[in-house]
């Protein structure tokens, strides 16, 4: 299979997934808890479909506000651009809900758009905690793999290569900006963010690095699949209750 075929299979893959970004509001009795954003990865564009409802259900029923950030470039674009539509969103889920700060639930790609927003836009002040799956910091090997022939053309492919400007930029200095509590779950089978090591970022004691396989070694999640896997679903949880990830390996 060619690069530029590869390319475009995930693009096809990944874009099946994308969901409508509609808020699903919260039992009124849990208005107290922060909302939460999920934040999608590359190619997640304006189309329907089920990608990301699973996750976006389970964290409703568990009595939290959740709005579906949408990519109007679909996440081929500059990620930077796409940090300064999160702050945009967030800006309205605050005013919106009366909080004064959000949970962000991101995967893949969308972690970086996360971290870049909360670096470079004043979103430290506005995000509780940041759960990441999936997410390659510090790149992936398939960008650069891709990237022998320019990622065709696509921005954030390039940006997601390991060592790229972009990635050295989003780097440089503290992994983990501000009070934010970070979390990043990875699987061991992910053959998108590659290593899955590249996932993690430095421990100052304001990250969670966590390998799904170190805690339900029966759980075999892919790079798609960390949004609906049940125990991966349980560990974001028990970020948004403040609670250290223990999964329950056995939930659906």
């Amino acid at each position: 299979m060619t690069i530029r075929r590869l390319l475009a299979a995930l693009a096809f893959l990944a874009a099946s997934l994308a969901v409508v970004a509609t808020p699903t509001p919260a039992p009124a009795a849990a208005q107290t808890r922060d909302p939460v954003v999920i934040v999608p990865g590359f190619t997640t564009g304006p189309i329907v479909s089920i990608g990301y409802l699973p996750l976006q259900a389970r964290l409703t029923a568990a009595g939290y506000d959740t709005t579906l950030l949408v990519y109007p470039d679909y996440g081929l674009g500059d990620i930077h651009a796409n940090a300064v539509r999160l702050r945009t969103t967030v800006d309205a889920v605050k005013a919106r809900t009366g909080a004064s700060k959000v949970d962000l639930v991101a995967h893949s790609m969308g972690g970086l758009v996360s971290r870049d927003y909360i670096k470079n836009l004043g979103g430290a002040g506005s995000v509780d905690t940041l759960t990441m799956l999936g997410t390659p910091n510090y790149g992936t090997a398939i960008a650069n793999l891709a990237n022998l022939i320019d990622c065709a053309g696509i921005t954030a492919c390039q940006q997601m290569a390991s060592g790229s400007t972009y990635l050295h930029a989003l780097n440089a200095g503290d992994d983990t900006i501000g009070d934010v509590r970070y979390t990043s779950i990875a699987t061991k089978l992910d053959v998108v963010a590659t290593p899955y090591t590249n996932s993690f970022l430095a421990n100052d004691g304001n990250i969670a690095n966590v390998a799904v396989q170190d805690q339900c070694w029966l759980r075999l999640p892919g790079h798609l699949t960390l949004i609906t896997d049940g125990a991966v679903a349980d560990g974001i949880l028990d970020v948004l209750r403040d609670q250290p990830v223990r999964m329950n390996c056995w939930a659906l």
